[in-house]
């Protein structure tokens, strides 16, 4: 992709002088051990990336942009606005098609996973965050339900008055408009407002884009209290330019196949949210507390490119009277509490909290055409009903992490978080060939997690963390059997994992330089997999046992007052350890053997891929003027 060209001064405004701090002050932490902590002393790997680094990796619309500099996160854009990023962490999260499974996402302490595990990125205002957080490994386990791995944005705080005018122009009609205001206000109060409006025309016919945001941020820091207040909101309506055969791309990966343009394949998407945090310090054993609420809504409508007689067949087998159409729509309202508490003594401190959390999605299907599916008279539009159900995820925690001093050098931090999720659904499409499709899921689970650190030297860290992981299947996976018969596909298991991770943290040259090195085992059981995917529906199955084992490291040099330079690198086996059968074809079941296929044990997980690298050297003559060069590679 050709790389955006910024119209605004304001895009190189990574000042000299932040650059100077950086290279003696330490980053500074909140995910993973929940207070602040310097990142050399965090037990796990984590990634920090400032926001001086937001604004160098591009336009600032997609977090694939800046976030290839952390190891261990694979984030792919594919271009296409109608699906979200794809993000994985150590290759959880790979299994997605579309969308983020498999890790917790949030927004100024706002979770954008829901309580069945999806959660989307689009709403991320990255031109008003201070920082973006990564989180690996163990510890991410303390996040509940689908955490194998936390990504959290922080919104920045005005310090003084200002005013930002930005606009960005690239290739393929890509162009943006951004303004910005924040300031102190009065009796302790500041405020922060941001808006956005971004479009593209996209490198393929049929992939324009639209995206419109606002963020809102007011923030009031008193001797003991602090409050936050946000709202956002996001209107993106997107283009489908489908995906291409092997064949078809070799031949021209620029073009566009038949049925988008024939299915005016598309996706409309909106969503707004509001959420408080009140922190409070008491100053004693019990040192502070903090809460947070949040209500939201998001609405999505995508018309897809199913075949007419896939949906509605005049000599239908079994599983296509059961289908749901070709358009997706649904409604989803959701909210959420956590509240914690700190407690603090000498050489000590405990973590307590408990988080409910509550999604209700209104989903409809219809078919993507009009008139005798043989003969359309109109396709690309809202038909005939096909589906018409309230879908219901809901989860409820409790958790608690330590931290305490074993001697001058030795610390240990130990953690549990136990919950449940709790999923139905309620079919209100009940036709001649289409049951009830009602039904109803629980899950519990007890993650405990243990680290210790071993100060070294000032600057030197040793550690070792483990932990026990766990996911559910989201409501998407559940909504279907795989034989075709009516129900949730109630043999769905969750898979857990026990993960550990050995690593070291480096900081010399008077902090000027900074080296982080990961080593990670990873193992599953009842790993999440596709059984079938066919006629726009996807089920799913447990395949088994899998592992994970990998390496990661990063290495930040402040070499002169100017120069600068960045590598990250990732190395990861990820594979089966049983064979397991899938489905190429519909009915997926004994009376059609034809369909079935067996997946050898030794096999990559699908969707992860065996390393990455990034690597940046950067050169800041003055404070508003940097050049720099970056490279990245990934594997297949």
């Amino acid at each position: 992709m050709a790389a955006a060209l910024a119209a605004a001064a304001t895009l190189l405004n990574a000042s000299h002088a932040a650059a100077q701090s950086e290279s003696v002050l330490e980053p500074v932490t909140v995910i993973g051990s929940r207070v602040e902590t310097r990142v050399l002393d965090a037990p796990y790997a984590i990634g920090v990336v400032t926001a001086d680094e937001l604004r160098a990796g591009g336009a600032m619309v997609n977090l694939s942009e800046a976030l290839a500099r952390v190891p261990g996160l694979v984030i792919n854009n594919r271009s296409n606005y109608a699906q979200d990023l794809q993000i994985s962490s150590r290759g959880f999260g790979a299994r997605s098609t579309f969308g983020v499974r498999g890790m917790r996402l949030y927004t100024d302490g706002i979770p954008a996973t829901m309580p069945d595990g999806s959660g989307v990125v689009t709403h991320f205002d990255l031109a008003g965050a201070e920082r973006v957080e990564v989180l690996r490994g163990p510890f991410s386990a303390l996040y509940g339900n689908s955490s194998g791995g936390v990504i959290a944005l922080t919104g920045a705080t005005p310090k003084t008055a200002r005013v930002e005018l930005a606009a960005d122009a690239g290739s393929f009609g890509a162009r943006q408009l951004r303004a910005s205001v924040g300031a102190p206000l009065e009796a302790g109060w500041n405020g922060q407002a941001q808006l956005s409006h971004f479009e593209i025309d996209g490198f393929r016919p049929h992939s324009a884009a639209k995206r419109d945001l606002a963020n809102v941020r007011f923030n009031k820091l008193g001797e003991r209290d602090r409050v936050t207040l946000i709202f956002n909101s996001i209107d993106q309506p997107a283009d489908d330019p489908l995906g291409l055969t092997r064949t078809d791309f070799d031949a021209n990966p620029y073009q566009t196949i038949r049925q988008a343009t024939d299915f005016n394949t598309r996706k409309l998407a909106t969503q707004s949210q509001v959420g408080a945090n009140w922190s409070h310090t008491f100053g004693g054993v019990l040192a502070a507390s903090e809460l947070t609420v949040y209500v939201g809504e998001r609405a999505v409508t995508q018309w897809q490119a199913i075949p007419e007689l896939t949906q509605r067949n005049p000599t239908p087998p079994p599983v296509t009277t059961r289908h749901p159409g070709g358009v997706i729509d649904f409604d989803r309202a959701y909210s959420g509490v956590d509240a914690r508490l700190l407690w603090r003594w000498s050489g000590a401190q405990l973590v307590t909290g408990v988080n409910f959390e509550r999604q209700a999605d209104d989903r409809r299907g219809y078919e993507n055409f009009i008139g005798d599916p043989r003969a359309p008279t109109e396709r690309g539009v809202t038909g005939e009903p096909r589906r018409d159900e309230t879908n219901r995820a809901r989860s409820a925690d409790a958790y608690a992490q330590g931290e305490v001093e074993l001697g001058s050098a030795l610390s240990a931090t130990l953690g549990v978080r136990t919950g449940s999720v709790h999923f139905d659904a309620n079919d209100r499409y009940i036709k001649s060939g289409n049951g009830d499709d009602s039904g109803s899921r629980d899950f519990s689970y007890t993650n405990p997690v243990a680290a210790l650190s071993w100060r070294v030297a000032p600057g030197l860290r040793l550690y070792v963390s483990a932990g026990r992981g766990f996911e559910s299947p989201t409501l998407n996976e559940l909504a279907y059997r795989a034989d075709g018969s009516s129900g949730f596909n109630d043999k769905l298991k969750a898979q857990t994992s026990r993960q550990v991770e050995i690593g070291t943290k480096w900081r010399g040259l008077d902090n000027r330089l900074a080296l982080d090195v990961a080593l990670f085992d990873a193992r599953t059981s009842d790993e999440i997999g596709v059984l079938t995917n066919a006629g726009g529906r996807s089920t799913f199955q447990n395949v088994g046992r899998t592992k994970r084992l990998g390496a990661e490291a990063s290495l930040r040099w402040q070499m002169t007052q100017t120069l600068r330079a960045m590598v990250a690198v990732t190395r990861l086996e990820a594979t089966y350890l049983d064979s397991f059968q899938t489905c190429t074809g519909v009915p997926c079941n004994d009376a059609n053997p034809q369909n079935r296929r067996t997946a050898p044990a030794g096999n990559r997980i699908a969707g992860t891929n065996r390393g990455s690298g990034f690597a940046e050297l950067a050169w800041q003559p003055r404070d508003a003027t940097e050049f720099a060069a970056e490279m990245r590679a990934q594997g297949h």
